[in-house]
């Protein structure tokens, strides 16, 4: 589907383009509908649509929200990511968005802190200066390229796979909301609930259809179709899950710019016959 995707990042989280360059170059490629889907953030919006305005492109209010859900006979609780689109009545989903960048800023602190006694420096400043000094947009990305630049690893994927991430001494959880209170929060915007990657999160097959099931069960309206990369079977499973449950399927790159440059924008999957876009609900 040219000229769609639903799934992109500016500076204003963990990207590395304005959300103003976020859409002069998406309008240079010819993409004619973009969300700007930060992380737990929608403050990019507004210099978006005004840029978007002047390139004659369709901006859909997106963002990005970190959520968790579990399952009940194991009780473990997994981080899962949901893209809400096109909010009409954004106003419950900002309220749940200022708590979200409280929670970010908490967690930012919570892992420099961690990493002194790992690494003997604290870097707590000068991450904090990767996001103009406003702590709620600290993500790991940035805490990872601080890294990078104190010559404390070699490269960014170095510093979670040594530090960051899951089951490394400098994790810290986003302890986010539920995935159902975060679709409910979403209808409440008058918005469209996605399924950010459901197969990036280093979950077995198993676990991959119990969440699109649960998602499907929660109220959830869409999933994201894997990019083209991953092996067909994937994309098999996916798309078997999302027709068994009636869902409607959305696009997005996951753009984030230079600091992940295999990743371009507007590059897409193409949607199967039968399944029905998200985007043709959009208002």
């Amino acid at each position: 589907m040219h000229g769609v995707d639903l799934h992109t990042h500016s500076n204003i989280s963990d990207g590395t383009l304005s959300p103003e360059q976020l859409v002069q170059a998406a309008s240079a490629i010819g993409i004619h509908t973009l969300a700007l889907t930060d992380h737990d953030t929608m403050d990019g919006l507004a210099a978006a649509e005004a840029e978007a305005v002047k390139s004659g492109i369709a901006l859909i209010s997106g963002v990005e929200i970190s959520s968790q859900w579990s399952r009940p006979a194991t009780k473990k609780s997994y981080g899962v990511h949901i893209v809400a689109l096109n909010m009409q009545h954004p106003a419950p989903l900002l309220a749940l968005l200022a708590q979200q960048k409280q929670i970010r800023a908490a967690r930012a602190r919570q892992i420099c802190d961690l990493l002194i006694p790992l690494t003997g420096q604290d870097i707590y400043v000068d991450v904090t200066a990767k996001v103009d000094g406003i702590a709620d947009r600290i993500t790991r990305t940035h805490i990872a390229k601080t890294l990078v630049e104190k010559g404390l690893v070699s490269r960014p994927q170095q510093a979670f796979d040594k530090y960051i991430k899951e089951g490394k001494k400098a994790y810290v959880k986003f302890d986010g909301p539920g995935l159902q209170e975060t679709i409910q929060v979403i209808h409440a915007s008058a918005g469209f609930a996605v399924l950010a990657h459901p197969t990036r999160y280093d979950l077995s097959a198993t676990n991959i259809r119990y969440l699109i099931e649960l998602f499907a069960q929660s109220g959830g309206d869409a999933v994201e179709l894997p990019p083209a990369l991953e092996p067909l079977s994937t994309r098999q499973m996916v798309d078997r899950m999302i027709a068994a449950h009636g869902l409607k399927v959305s696009v997005g790159s996951d753009f984030h710019g230079g600091n992940m440059p295999w990743i371009k924008l507007g590059n897409i999957p193409q949607i199967k016959e039968g399944q029905a876009g998200i985007w043709e609900s959009f208002r």
